[in-house]
């Protein structure tokens, strides 16, 4: 199928590649298309890319503002900019003093390196003056004068920035601001294919530029700060909070499963919770050793956006939890698993080894507040902290679990002790959970644990492997590269972020298969 397409394309080739070249001339007549006076600009960006005169394309290009208009010069097509208003709509503020705009500087920006300043295109030079503003956009790097509103009833300047859909990277003079498009493209590309902050500024230099990348201004670490407020303003605005104030339950910005069962939201007051099979939760537990983190240069320089709020679990109560915790190193009876022989291994170079998670099984969903970091291993403590935490995440009521664990064989025969000798540790008395060993798994074991612990002979198990939080651990693998060396706040907000994108895609499907 591929290759007749390709035999079919190749004849072809000829056509497309003379259309392709008769874009870059310009077209005859040189007429405005609007108002048929004589052309002088075109719009690469617009469709059809059309031919304007000056004032209609200052009209059409108000509100695209990052077009990259391009002027006939005779010889080349030089790109130009335009101003950009705040406020009244993008039309200029009836009480601002209009000046003319400023003239372009004689040198281009090239960090001291020389370059012949005529061959570099029009958009690299810096704009002489104070109110120009540096703007990112999926379109690549802007120097755009910026006019703001002068009015009295005013907002102040970075708000009206905001309102513009611009993010500012400071808030006294800002002189770099980020659109909302490439915040949300950014984002985008970090979840759905692994992209660092520095490869798609990389990205950004090209699309700028493809002949002079290396003299577009370098906004990287801004464009790192700015993505990750963006990331909790988004949280907040999709769980209806106005601010962090209002969020007062630990795990609640981001989206569990909306099948699970859940008393006071999808099971109303009425209901029999002692039906324990249709009211049961069924949860599997594994650590990720993939998503290491390193040591902080400046791990009193902290400054945390969601601490808590998200999956990881808030890191003041779980570091007191370390702390009046001992760990005892137990022997398995059981085959010697990785899971219990590294329970106190450690990496003098790293702060974390990697995560451990709590999810529901039949969605594949993570939970909320349960995700914690491993400092010597996956010890029985740190796994403790994460399935008590993810078994209050709106449980009231329910008190039947059906529990996976590649280790459940040793690990269930401590938890009620650990749990009864811990202050900060709660289950409560009513409930029961029943123990079992993903499918995968369980033939590492002897063989009295097969028959305990396969699912096949646990009554309300259902058929399904146990497994599905690698599914969940290869899709946060992707970005593990990327919160190696980062600060711990910054490390968990983005593993939060990537969790939530995983919850919410899995809601959506489950959407969709039952419109289906």
């Amino acid at each position: 199928m591929q290759n007749d397409y390709i035999h079919g394309w190749i004849p072809q080739m000829d056509d497309f590649l003379h259309i392709l070249l008769g874009l870059e001339a310009p077209p005859v007549p040189w007429m405005c298309k609007i108002c048929q006076k004589d052309g002088v600009y075109r719009c690469p960006d617009c469709m059809h890319q059309p031919l304007l005169c000056t004032n209609c394309c200052c009209a059409t290009h108000a509100p695209h503002p990052f077009h990259r208009i391009q002027q006939w010069t005779g010889d080349f097509l030089r790109t130009t900019g335009l101003q950009l208003h705040l406020g009244h709509g993008g039309v200029p503020c009836p009480s601002a003093s209009m000046n003319e705009p400023a003239p372009l500087n004689t040198q281009a920006m090239d960090d001291g390196e020389w370059e012949d300043v005529d061959n570099i295109p029009l958009h690299l030079w810096l704009p002489v003056g104070s109110k120009y503003l540096t703007i990112v956009d999926v379109t690549g790097v802007h120097f755009i004068l910026v006019r703001p509103c002068q009015c009295l009833n005013a907002e102040r300047y970075h708000m009206q920035l905001f309102l513009a859909k611009l993010c500012p990277s400071t808030f006294d003079k800002p002189s770099t601001t980020f659109t909302f498009s490439v915040l949300d493209d950014f984002l985008r590309d970090n979840v759905e294919c692994g992209t660092s902050g520095m490869n798609y500024y990389s990205k950004l230099h090209w699309v700028t530029s493809n002949v002079f990348p290396h003299l577009v201004v370098d906004r990287y670490w801004e464009l790192l700060q700015v993505a990750w407020q963006w990331c909790l303003l988004k949280l907040l605005k999709w769980s209806s909070f106005q601010d962090n104030k209002n969020c007062t339950k630990k795990g609640d910005l981001v989206i569990f499963c909306a099948a699970c069962p859940q008393p006071g939201i999808n099971i109303g007051p009425t209901a029999n919770l002692d039906d324990s099979w249709k009211y049961s939760r069924t949860v599997v537990m594994d650590g990720n050793f993939k998503a290491e983190h390193m040591h902080e240069r400046w791990p009193d320089d902290q400054v945390w956006l969601m601490d808590g709020h998200g999956f990881m679990v808030a890191n003041p109560p779980y570091q007191a939890y370390l702390k009046a915790t001992p760990h005892i190193t137990e022997k398995s009876s059981c085959n010697n698993h990785k899971a219990i022989s590294q329970a106190s291994a450690s990496h003098g170079k790293l702060n974390s080894m990697g995560v451990g998670a709590t999810a529901f099984v039949q969605c594949d969903y993570f939970y909320p507040h349960s995700v914690v970091d491993f400092q010597k291993g996956e010890r029985q403590l740190n796994m403790d902290y994460s399935l008590t935490h993810a078994l209050s995440y709106n449980m009231t009521g329910i008190n039947h679990i059906l529990c996976f664990y590649d280790i459940n064989c040793k690990y269930m025969k401590n938890l009620q002790r650990h749990v009864d000798s811990s202050d900060l540790l709660h289950l409560p008395p009513s409930m029961r959970i029943t123990a079992g060993i993903s499918m995968w798994h369980v033939h590492s074991h002897k063989q009295e644990c097969y028959t305990w612990y396969l699912l096949l002979f646990i009554k309300g198990s259902g058929w399904v492997d146990g497994e599905i939080i690698e599914t969940l651990w290869s899709m946060l693998n992707i970005v593990s590269t990327s919160t190696h060396s980062m600060t711990t706040p910054h490390h968990q907000e983005l593993l939060d972020f990537q969790m939530n994108d995983s919850n919410f895609m899995k809601m959506i499907w489950m959407g969709m298969e039952i419109q289906g």
